[in-house]
């Protein structure tokens, strides 16, 4: 069994206001609290402090204990990426992943929540690629075009 949490109304107003100028930290770890993802699958994302963050946003009254549920049953097996299509900066999946989805987290707030969501759920670098150009896109109109080509550098080497 395991726990989820979701925002309270305070933690969606601070998603969408930043009225409470939560700390990027906090924040992030906020905008990552769905209703369906369990305290582990959060640990694979948020690698230091989470814990601590979610004492501080429950405390704050930005979250909130929704449901113990069963862990989810292991995804099942996808095809392997074409060998034509690179695997993002040439190193493993799931830390590359994790480090995007944080540094859209961190640029962008809550602009980059839904793509944020998204880019968690792909299993691979094939259905992590379009969304990197998507959140390349999103970066240049937030923060600007050396920032979407420091992004596309970093991320979308062919």
């Amino acid at each position: 069994m395991a726990t989820t949490y979701c925002k309270t109304s305070k933690g969606v107003t601070e998603i969408e206001t930043r009225a409470f100028r939560l700390p990027p930290r906090l924040r992030s770890t906020l905008i990552l609290l769905d209703g369906r993802r369990t305290l582990d699958e959060l640990r694979t994302l948020v690698s230091q402090g989470l814990d601590e963050n979610l004492q501080l946003l429950l405390e704050g009254g930005f979250i909130e204990a929704i449901a113990t549920v069963e862990p989810r049953p292991a995804p099942r097996a996808t095809a392997a990426p074409r060998p034509s299509a690179p695997e993002p900066a040439g190193a493993d999946f799931l830390a590359v992943r994790r480090e995007i989805v944080r540094l859209l987290n961190d640029q962008l707030g809550p602009v980059a929540e839904s793509v944020a969501i998204k880019m968690e759920r792909a299993a691979n670098a094939a259905e992590l690629r379009p969304l990197l150009n998507h959140a390349a896109q999103l970066i240049y109109q937030v923060r600007g075009a050396s920032a979407a080509q420091a992004f596309r550098s970093r991320y979308m080497a062919e």
